[in-house]
Order: C-alpha cells, then structure tokens, then sequence
C-alpha cells in the first residue's frame, strides 16, 4: 500500500485499524476463529479525555487447561495515522502479554490492572521494555494474596509473531511471574536470567504464570 492509498482509506474509514487488525489477525491463527473476553478500557478514562489510562484494552484468549494469554492493545499505533505510515516501529514497538493461569476472563483483571500500570510507566518515563529485564514488585503482584510470585521478567513470547505493519514493527513482549528468591539471584547475576528461563522451560515451556507456585528454580 502507497501513503497515497494510505490516506484515501483513512479519509474512506475514520474507524480504520490498521495496527489492531494485525494483532487480532495473529492471535487469529493462534487460536483460530475463538472470540476472546474482550476488556476496553473506559473512554473518560483515557488520557486524551483527561484520565491516566493509556491502553485501549485487552483480550484474553483460552489456551486451555485453565490458560489464559493476555495481550494488551495500545502500546503500538491502533488506527491509521498519517505521521506512523512506513515507521520502523509502531509507536513503542510492541505489545505486552502475559499467560496466566486463571479460569476465567475475570480472574485476569487484576493482570490487566498490572499491565496499565506498566503501559503508564512506559508512556509518562519514556523508558520501554525489551526482553530479559526484571521488574521487581517486592510484594505479591495480585495484591491481597499471599502468593509466591513477586516480580518479572520480560521475554520474547513463546507464541504469538512479531509482525511488519503498515504503521511499523510490532513485538510481543511476555511478561512471566517470578518469586523474590529468583528475582534476588537475579539481581547477584544478571546472567541469571537466561538460566532461570531455561530451567523454567524444562517444566513449562510456554512460561505460564501461576500464581499459585512456590518452586524457586534459583
């Protein structure tokens, strides 16, 4: 497509999507012709409406076995956008995931909740994330709880492909749940990282999130 074309189709389409058709289109093939438990965020409480919310929503998609794969929607450029057209990367270049053991679209809000947050640090810090970072919680990341999992660490995701938009490169970046004592050792020894996501692997090779574990593979 030309920016010629580019331009006559958003002036055809105010509603057009580029960007977020192509995420839908490949969580698509990954969970071919399922309808996910869409969550929007509200309108009021974006920021171009005066709110703090930075992302337009998310989707949960059944990976079965009581897996849900969270992606949310408005780290990369959604619409068409004259200024974003042939960009290297859309807006910040990715969009954030997370697969989590949970039964249900709505025992994922409180991940939701999480991932806004680290979409308001991104956008208000300027400071984006790229895989093999730790982000430290300190506490139980579903507050209330008296879980194990404490923090983060980012990887590529295990599934879903990063794509070539029209409004630029899109990567999927994997949030995975880790315990204090893991995220300590990791801290002793960056390189540490890439051992636990290897012994990770050996017992769960899609990086599931279960809050519910207490194994510390460091």
């Amino acid at each position: 497509m030309t920016k010629e074309e580019y331009i006559n189709r958003m002036k055809e389409d105010e509603e057009w999507a580029p960007g977020w058709e192509a995420i839908d289109a490949e969580f698509d093939r990954l969970y071919p012709r399922q309808e996910p438990a869409h969550y929007a965020t509200t309108i009021e409480s974006r920021t171009m409406f005066g709110g703090d919310e930075y992302l337009e929503g998310f989707s949960a998609f059944d990976m079965g076995n009581g897996v849900r794969h969270i992606v949310t929607y408005g780290m990369t450029e959604l619409f068409a956008d004259e200024k974003a057209f042939g960009g290297e990367f859309s807006r910040w270049g990715y969009e954030m995931t997370l697969k989590l053991k949970a039964q249900t679209g709505e025992d994922c809000l409180w991940a939701m909740d999480m991932l806004s947050n680290l979409a308001r640090y991104t956008y208000t810090s300027e400071r984006w994330f790229e895989p093999f970072e730790c982000i430290h919680g300190g506490t139980p990341l579903h507050a209330g709880t008296d879980s194990k999992i404490t923090s983060l660490i980012t990887v590529a995701d295990t599934s879903a492909q990063s794509l070539d938009t029209i409004n630029g490169r899109v990567d999927f970046i994997q949030l995975v749940g880790i315990t204090e004592q893991e995220y300590q050792a990791i801290q002793q020894d960056l390189e540490n990282i890439h051992k636990l996501i290897e012994l990770m692997k050996q017992d769960n090779p899609e990086l599931i999130t279960d809050m519910d574990r207490t194994k510390s593979y460091l």
